[in-house]
């Protein structure tokens, strides 16, 4: 079955930096687009962006020279590079893939920028 595992949230101070990552398994990882999502509390879940098989890249405008998403097919992982972090960043970040016609998330992980 379909796994997503997501790690590597925390505190942060405003200005710094975080790398996500997301453990996938249960599909063939290489074949498929990997999003990143967020959700701030008592926001909707919000699109921060795209990798596709390839590499090309996406972003939505509130991270865009900010944040890097990147892919290790050989791990089948998928990672979020965060750098001059806000605190309307804070939020819980997954990772999600859509396969077989279905959507998939992982469990997220907690963000947190503060002084």
């Amino acid at each position: 079955q379909v796994q997503l595992v997501e790690s590597g949230g925390g505190l942060v101070q405003p200005g710094g930096s975080l790398r996500l990552s997301c453990a996938a398994s249960g599909f063939s990882f290489s074949h498929y687009a990997m999003n990143w999502y967020r959700q701030a509390p008592g926001k909707e879940r919000q699109f921060v962006g795209i990798i596709s098989l390839d590499g090309n890249t996406n972003y939505a405008d509130s991270v865009k020279g900010r944040f890097t998403i990147s892919r290790q097919n050989y791990k089948n992982t998928v990672y979020l590079q965060m750098s001059s972090l806000k605190p309307e960043d804070t939020a819980v970040y997954y990772c999600n893939v859509w396969y077989n016609e279905q959507d998939y998330w992982g469990q997220g992980t907690q963000v947190t920028v503060s002084s």
